[in-house]
C-alpha cells in the first residue's frame, strides 16, 4: 500500500464513532440528485465562494452551457466569515448548492453532516487524475466529500532587487533563512525578510507539516492528537528565536500594515503557496519585474512542503441538485476550460490538482511580473514534495481559534508560540472528547 494510501486509511477513522452516525443520517447523495436538463429546463445552481478568478469562471461556464446555469455569490473567506456563513445556511436550510471549503476544514463539516457523499458522481478514474495527496484529504471514511481543485504547495517570494542590493542569497536552508534574515536587517534597520502572521495559524502548520509533523492521526476508533512531537517543537523554537531576536515582522496577513511594508520595500520576502503569486501581483503591480520565486527553504536543504490552504467544491446537505453540482464542480476543476477561465482572469495563480491541467495553467497566466520565470515549474517540483502523511483533524476551527488567540498575544510577551501550540492541543482535545470521540494525546 503506498504512502498517500495507508494516509487514507487512516483518516477513515474521521467518521467513527458519533461522527459516523451523523454523516449516515445527514449524508445525502445520488438519490436527491437532479439530473442536469431532466425536464428540458435548465438546472440551476447556487455557489458561494471567495477564490479569485471565481466569477469569470462561473461566467464562462454559463456561456457555454444551456442544461445548468450557476448563480455567483462572493462570501468572505472562509476563517474571515466565510465558513460561518455557509454553517449557518446549512442549519437554516437555505444553503447553496455548492461551496468552496478549504482543505483543513473540509472534516468538520463533514462530522457536522453539513456535505453529501458525492462519490456516486466522481469515479476512481477522474480521482486518478488528481494529485494524490489532495484526493486522500477529500476522501474520509472511504467516502468522496469534495471535488479538490488545487493543490497548494508553499514557496517563498522575494524581492530580487532587494536581494541583489543588500548581497542576500536566496536561502535554501532555513539555517541559511536566519542568517540572510540578520543581514537585511543588518542592512536597513527598518527592513525585515518575511513576516510571521498571528492572525494565521495555517501558515505555521504549514511549516509544521513541511518539517515532518503529524498532529491528527486516526488508529481505529481512537483520535491521536499531538502537536508536541519532535518536528513542531523544532519549527516553533525556531520561529520563537527569529520573533524574540526581531528578524521577521509581526504583522497580520494581508493586513495594510503588511501590504504597506511590500509596498514600501521594508518586508522583502513572503512566505506562502502557488497560490500567492497572484495575489502579490495583483497586491503590487507597480512592482512588477521586481520579483521572483523560489523554492521553500528547508531543515536540509532537500525539496520538501506542506500544504497552505488549498480549496475544493461540496455539495451542501440540503442540496436536491447534486449531480449537477458535482458536474458543475468536476468543469470548474478538471477541464482546460474552467482552468483557463480562472487563471486568465490575471487575479488567480492557482495549481490545479488535475496535474495534466497544469501547462494550461502556465500558459494562462502572465508571468510578466516574475521576469517570466517558470513558477509553475517550481510549483509542480514543490507539489511532489508535499508530504502524504499529514491528516486534518475534525475540529480544526477549534483547534486554530486556540492557536490564533495566543499567537495574537506572543508580541507583546508573557506568551510563547510554544503556549499557543500547547493551547491548541488542549483545546481540541476536550472538543472532541465532548463530541464522545476517543482520544489520546
Amino acid at each position: 500500500m503506498s504512502r498517500s494510501r495507508r494516509t487514507s486509511a487512516a483518516i477513515a477513522a474521521t467518521v467513527t464513532a458519533t461522527a459516523l452516525a451523523v454523516l449516515t443520517a445527514c449524508g445525502g447523495g445520488a438519490d436527491e440528485a437532479s439530473a442536469p436538463g431532466a425536464d428540458g429546463k435548465p438546472v440551476t445552481l447556487t455557489f458561494w465562494g471567495w477564490a479569485k478568478g471565481s466569477k469569470e469562471v462561473v461566467d464562462a461556464f454559463n456561456a457555454s452551457h444551456k442544461d445548468i446555469q450557476v448563480t455567483f455569490e462572493e462570501i468572505p473567506s472562509g476563517n474571515a466569515g466565510g465558513y460561518a456563513k455557509i454553517s449557518n445556511a446549512v442549519k437554516a436550510g437555505n444553503a447553496p448548492d455548492l461551496v468552496s471549503i478549504e482543505y483543513p476544514s473540509l472534516p468538520e463539516f463533514v462530522s457536522q453532516g453539513s456535505l453529501q457523499d458525492i462519490g456516486a458522481h466522481f469515479s476512481e478514474e477522474e480521482k486518478k487524475k488528481l494529485l494524490p495527496q489532495a484526493v486522500d484529504l477529500t476522501t474520509l471514511g472511504g467516502r468522496t466529500w469534495a471535488v479538490p481543485f488545487d493543490a497548494a504547495p508553499q514557496a517563498f517570494y522575494y524581492r530580487k532587487d532587494l536581494f541583489a542590493k543588500y548581497g542576500v542569497a536566496v536561502p535554501t536552508t532555513w539555517d541559511e533563512f536566519k542568517a540572510a534574515a540578520e543581514k537585511v536587517k543588518k542592512a536597513d534597520a527598518k527592513a525585515r525578510i518575511a513576516t510571521f502572521f498571528p492572525d494565521d495559524p495555517s501558515t505555521f502548520q504549514a511549516m509544521a507539516w513541511q518539517a515532518g509533523a503529524q498532529w491528527f492521526k486516526a488508529e481505529d476508533d481512537t483520535w491521536k492528537i499531538d502537536t508536541r512531537d519532535a518536528a513542531t517543537t523544532k519549527v516553533t523554537a525556531y520561529w520563537q528565536g527569529l520573533l524574540d531576536a526581531g528578524l521577521v515582522h509581526n504583522n497580520a496577513s494581508f493586513s495594510p500594515e503588511w501590504t504597506g511594508s511590500l509596498k514600501n520595500g521594508t518586508t522583502l520576502g513572503y512566505l506562502g503557496a502557488s497560490w500567492g503569486a497572484g495575489v502579490l501581483k495583483g497586491t503590487l503591480p507597480e512592482q512588477s519585474g521586481k520579483w521572483a520565486v523560489a523554492p521553500m527553504p528547508s531543515w536540509d536543504g532537500k525539496p520538501a512542503s506542506g500544504m497552505l490552504g488549498g480549496s475544493t467544491f461540496a455539495v451542501t446537505k440540503g442540496s436536491k441538485k447534486t449531480e449537477a453540482a458535482v458536474e458543475f464542480a468536476k468543469w470548474m476543476a478538471t477541464t482546460e476550460e474552467g482552468v483557463t477561465a480562472r487563471i486568465s482572469s490575471g487575479t488567480s495563480s492557482a495549481f490545479p490538482a488535475a496535474t495534466a491541467l497544469r501547462p494550461v495553467a502556465k500558459r494562462s497566466f502572465d508571468a510578466g511580473f516574475y521576469g517570466g520565470q517558470d513558477i509553475y515549474q517550481l510549483f509542480e517540483q514543490a507539489g511532489a514534495s508535499i508530504s502524504p502523511h499529514w491528516a486534518w483533524g475534525p475540529a480544526t476551527g477549534t483547534t486554530n481559534t486556540a492557536i490564533k488567540d495566543r499567537f495574537g498575544k506572543v508580541a507583546s510577551g508573557g506568551v510563547t508560540l510554544a503556549d499557543a501550540v500547547k493551547a491548541g492541543h488542549d483545546a481540541t482535545v476536550a472538543e472532541l472528547t465532548k463530541r464522545g470521540l476517543t482520544v489520546e494525546g
